[in-house]
């Protein structure tokens, strides 16, 4: 609640437990104004959708989000591809977070960014970053000046050896299928994580699209300034 007190959203009305309530009021007087209810465990429960219910539950306005071309033309973009499941689309929202990228661009096939597992699981993230959903495919024909697009691919170069700079759009596919094919003539550099795992050893089957969003971020990110 504190992450989200603390962002731009529009928080309409709190709907918290008796000392929770009391604490927020006391910490943030002029953004809980009139905007904080009193509820017991029971009612919170009713209404929250986790299994156990957390300390207060909000209705906050969903901001309109726009593609700032201006600022992807400077830094680094992450741009995803049909990730189906909620838990990893907030993973690489916080992920984005960590690594000061400040957009994510979902395509249209993506699961809803605004799912209360992807909220769950950005803890807080999702407030701080720019997280769009639209058509990648009209993004991608939008971008100019040659801007670098990484995506991740099988048959890509070791990424430790490409030298992976900003600014740039890195692009990620779905978990079980990769990138569309139709996005894949957009990429200007397949990149790949390269397994670990010695020859004659049992090898996974894939790497957690979150978890290669993480590798990618640090290793284009390595080289900025704080």
């Amino acid at each position: 609640m504190e992450e989200l007190l603390l962002s731009g959203y529009h928080v309409k009305t709190i709907y918290a437990l008796g000392d929770f309530a009391e604490e927020l009021v006391k910490r943030f007087p002029d953004k809980t104004k009139g905007k904080v209810s009193i509820v017991s465990e029971k009612e919170l429960q009713k209404i929250s959708t986790l299994t156990t219910a957390q300390e207060c539950v909000a209705v906050v306005e969903i901001p309109e989000r726009k593609i700032d071309f201006r600022l992807m033309a400077s830094t680094v973009t992450l741009a995803l591809d049909n990730i189906s499941d909620p838990g990893n689309l907030g993973t690489i929202i916080r992920t984005a977070h960590w690594f000061g990228i400040e957009t994510v661009i979902c395509s249209e096939q993506c699961v809803e960014i605004y799912n209360p597992k992807v909220v769950q699981a950005a803890m807080g993230s999702l407030f701080f970053v720019n997280v769009i959903q639209t058509n990648l495919d009209e993004v991608f024909t939008s971008v100019k000046n040659g801007l670098p697009i990484y995506g991740t691919v099988l048959n890509g170069k070791n990424i430790y050896e490409s030298n992976l700079k900003p600014p740039a759009i890195i692009l990620l596919g779905n978990e079980s299928t990769g990138i569309g094919k139709e996005l894949k003539p957009f990429i200007t550099h397949p990149v790949t994580i390269p397994i670990q795992v010695k020859k004659g050893k049992h090898q996974p089957d894939s790497l957690n699209v979150a978890t290669a969003a993480a590798i990618v971020c640090a290793e284009i990110t390595k080289t900025l300034k704080q």
